[in-house]
């Protein structure tokens, strides 16, 4: 397997460990039975700022997650893997194991610095990917023909 398949693998799995903490509180806060049921009506507790902040960053992460494993199995299939898409891969998935604790811990500025990493660090992925394709436009194509 490659580097920037094992990084995919890592993401996923960051995000089944934000899925569970975040579960996890929200049995804490509202109660098992609350959560196990349909959730029809309010439990008439409030959240507490601990299980926003996993909310969010659950869903903060899932907002890329698709991008970065989409983009490591474009790299993957299209034979693209380089020291460039492992260092990427490398850093979107360090950055985002470092901004859960940051955002569970309620840390604005370096949260803010820290995401902002990892989605550099998706962007190069992104232009590795597109820039194989524009500096070789139709190699595959006319290869089939």
């Amino acid at each position: 397997m490659s580097f920037e398949l094992t990084m995919a693998a890592a993401a996923i799995l960051l995000g089944i460990v934000q899925v569970v903490l975040t579960a996890i509180e929200l049995r804490r806060v509202h109660g098992v039975a609350w959560a196990n049921s349909a959730r029809d009506t309010d439990s008439g507790k409030t959240d507490t700022p601990l299980l926003g902040r996993l909310r969010r960053a659950q869903a903060n992460l899932m907002e890329t997650l698709p991008f970065f494993v989409g983009l490591i199995l474009i790299v993957q299939i299209a034979g693209l893997n380089s020291s460039l898409t492992a260092n990427a891969a490398l850093a979107f998935v360090a950055a985002r194991v470092l901004h859960l604790p940051l955002y569970a811990f309620g840390v604005p500025w370096l949260r803010g610095l820290v995401w902002t990493v990892s989605f550099i660090a998706l962007c190069v992925i992104a232009y590795a990917v597109l820039a194989a394709g524009i500096w070789n436009p139709g190699a595959e194509a006319s290869a089939n023909y």
